[in-house]
C-alpha cells in the first residue's frame, strides 16, 4: 500500500508540474496514468484513499498561491474540498476497470469530475483542469474543435490510454501469451488524435479589424491591496488615458475605437458623485471614444455587483456586464444569514457581491465584445454563451493584485490564452498591475507589459464572426461525458458485483489478460474491505 500511496503522490506532483510556473506539459499524461497505475486492482474503499493522496499533493500544490495571497485557511479549506473529489473518483475505479476498454470510461469520468467541482459546491473551482496545461503544447489547437471539456477528456484519455499500455506490457513480461498490440495501438491512436490538429489548426475568417488601447494602471504602494490607495489606482488610469489621448493628438499613436480598463480600476462606485466619477469623465473625453471601466457598483445596502461599464464620451456610462462568479469567502460570504464572520480577512467583507447572467457581448463602438471579469474566464459558461450570440471579440478586465507576487498571474493569463484558440477570437485582456496583453486568436501573445508598471499598448486586433466547432459544441460534451459516466458506472457495479460472487471472498487479483486467478486462504489487496 505504500508503494501504492508513493505512486499517487508522485502523479499528483507531475501534474502539478505540466501546469504554470513550471508549465512541461508532457509531464501531464505522465502523472494522469500514475493516477491510474496507483489504483490498480484496489479494493473501493482503498481507492478512495489513494486518489484522496493524489488529489492532496496536486492541489495543495497547485493552488499554492492561494496561501501567500488570500491566506491560509483558505488555502487549506478550498484544496481540501477539491482533493476530495479525485479520492471520490477513485471510489469509481474499481468499478470502470471490469469494463471493456476502461481508459475511455475512466476518462469521462475524470472529465465529469473535473466539471462537477468547477461549478459545486457555491461557484466551485476550475483551476487544475486538465485543458488548462495544454496552451503551449501540440494539443492545445485541439481546444477549438472540442472545447476545454473535451480537451480535458482527450488529454486524460491518453494518460489512461499510457497505463494501459504500460500494465500489458508488465503483464507480457510475466507471461508471453498475454497480447499487448491493442493497448500499444490505442495509446498511438489517442496520441494521434492530439498531435493532428497541430499541423492544421482550425483558422476563423476576420471580418474586419479594430484599434484597441489597453490601459495598466499599476496600484501604489506595496501593489498587493488594491484598497490600499483606491483613489490612487482611479487616477493612474485616468492619467494613462489621458497621456495617450495627448500622444493621439499629436499624431505620435493611433486613436482608438475603445478604451479597456481593467477590473478594480474604480474600487468604489463610479456612479456616485465625487473624484472617482469626475476622473473617468474626464479621461473618456480626453480620448473621446468608449472606455469600458472596471468598478465596483452598489447594489443596496447588503451588495455590491462587480461591472464592465460601457462609458461612451456623448452618452455616458451605458452597456454593463457583470461579473458572473464571485469568488467564496473572497468577494461574498455564503449562507451570511446563518454564519455572519466577523474575524480576519472574512470581516472586510461588509456587502455580498452579486452574481451577473448576462450571456450577450456587450456593444462598444459598433463592435460586439464579450467580457469576463477575472475568475470568470475559467468558467464555460461566460465567454463561449457571447461568443455564440455575436461578440467578435473578447476581453478580460482582471485584477490580480492581491496575487501579483504569485504564479496565479501565469496560470490565469494560459487560461485566457487557450479561451483566444477555443473561440478563434483576438482577446486584449486589462489587468491593474499583472498581465495585460493582447493575444491572437491562435494564442499568440502579439503584446503585452511587464506587470507592477503602468503602461497602454495600442493594437490592430481582428474581428470574426464564425464559430469554432468548440463554440457550436457548447455544453453538450460535459452532457454527454456525464451520460457516459454515469452508464459506465452502472455497468462496472454490475460487473463487480457479479466477479465478487463469481470469485468468492478470498481471491488473488489478476491483471487484464492475465491467465484466471488461483485460490488462497488470504484476502488480497484487490478483495472487497
Amino acid at each position: 500500500m505504500v508503494q501504492r500511496l508513493f505512486l499517487a503522490a508522485l502523479g499528483g506532483a507531475l501534474l502539478t508540474a505540466s501546469f504554470e510556473p513550471v508549465a512541461m506539459g508532457w509531464l501531464l499524461p505522465l502523472g494522469v496514468a500514475l493516477y491510474a497505475l496507483a489504483l490498480r486492482d484496489l479494493s473501493v474503499r482503498r481507492s478512495f484513499l489513494v486518489g484522496l493522496v493524489f488529489g492532496v499533493v496536486f492541489y495543495y500544490s497547485h493552488i499554492a498561491w492561494m496561501r501567500a495571497s488570500i491566506g491560509t485557511d483558505a488555502w487549506l479549506a478550498l484544496s481540501a474540498a477539491e482533493a476530495l473529489f479525485y479520492g471520490l473518483l477513485g471510489l469509481a475505479v474499481p468499478l470502470l476497470r471490469r469494463l471493456p476498454a476502461w481508459p475511455l470510461w475512466l476518462a469521462a469520468a475524470w472529465t465529469s469530475m473535473e466539471t462537477i467541482r468547477s461549478g459545486w459546491p457555491f461557484s466551485g473551482m476550475p483551476w487544475g483542469r486538465l485543458a488548462f496545461a495544454a496552451v503551449d503544447t501540440p494539443a492545445a489547437n485541439m481546444v477549438a474543435y472540442v472545447g476545454m471539456t473535451g480537451l480535458s477528456f482527450l488529454l486524460a484519455l491518453t494518460g489512461f490510454a499510457l497505463a494501459h499500455l504500460v500494465e500489458a506490457l508488465l503483464a507480457r513480461r510475466r507471461d508471453t501469451t498475454v497480447p499487448w498490440r491493442l493497448p500499444a495501438l490505442g495509446a498511438v491512436g489517442v496520441l494521434a488524435l492530439l498531435v493532428t490538429p497541430a499541423v492544421v489548426p482550425y483558422d476563423i475568417p476576420q471580418t474586419g479589424t479594430a484599434t484597441v488601447a489597453v490601459v495598466q494602471g499599476n496600484v501604489p504602494g506595496p501593489g498587493n491591496d488594491i484598497l490600499w490607495d483606491y483613489l490612487g489606482v482611479t487616477r493612474n488610469h485616468v492619467d494613462a488615458t489621458v497621456e495617450l489621448a495627448a500622444q493621439v493628438s499629436a499624431g505620435e499613436r493611433p486613436r482608438p475605437d475603445f478604451v479597456l480598463w481593467p477590473e478594480n480600476s474604480t474600487a468604489v462606485d463610479p456612479f456616485e458623485p465625487g473624484e472617482v466619477n469626475t476622473g473617468i469623465t474626464e479621461a473618456v473625453a480626453a480620448i473621446g471614444v468608449p472606455v469600458v471601466v472596471g468598478g465596483i457598483v452598489d447594489d443596496g445596502p447588503k451588495h455590491v455587483l462587480n461591472q464592465g461599464i460601457v462609458w461612451d464620451p456623448e452618452t455616458g456610462p451605458g452597456d454593463r456586464y457583470t461579473k458572473h462568479h464571485p469568488v467564496p469567502y473572497g468577494e461574498y460570504i455564503p449562507f451570511r444569514d446563518i454564519w455572519n464572520p466577523k474575524f480576519g480577512k472574512l470581516a472586510l467583507i461588509s456587502r455580498d457581491m452579486r452574481a451577473g447572467t448576462r450571456t450577450t457581448p456587450l456593444r462598444v463602438a459598433g463592435i460586439e465584445v464579450a467580457d469576463a471579469i477575472c475568475f470568470d474566464v475559467a468558467y464555460d459558461g461566460v465567454l463561449p454563451p457571447q461568443v455564440r450570440s455575436g461578440a467578435q471579440l473578447l476581453t478580460v478586465q482582471t485584477s490580480n493584485a492581491s496575487f501579483i507576487f504569485t504564479h496565479q498571474i501565469e496560470q490565469q493569463f494560459a487560461i485566457t490564452r487557450l479561451r483566444a484558440i477555443e473561440a478563434g477570437r483576438w482577446l486584449t485582456v486589462a489587468s491593474t498591475n499583472g498581465r495585460t496583453g493582447v493575444i491572437a486568436s491562435d494564442g499568440t501573445v502579439v503584446a503585452s507589459l511587464t506587470p507592477r508598471t503602468t503602461g497602454v499598448l495600442d493594437e490592430e486586433v481582428g474581428l470574426a464572426t464564425a464559430l469554432t466547432p468548440a463554440m457550436r459544441l457548447g455544453p453538450w460534451p460535459a452532457r454527454m461525458f456525464t451520460l457516459l459516466t454515469l452508464g459506465a458506472l452502472v455497468s462496472g457495479a454490475l460487473a463487480y458485483r457479479r466477479r465478487r460472487e463469481f470469485d468468492g471472498p478470498a481471491r488473488v487479483s489478476s491483471t487484464e489478460g492475465d491467465p484466471a486467478p488461483t485460490p488462497t486462504t488470504n484476502t488480497s489487496e484487490a478483495s472487497v474491505g
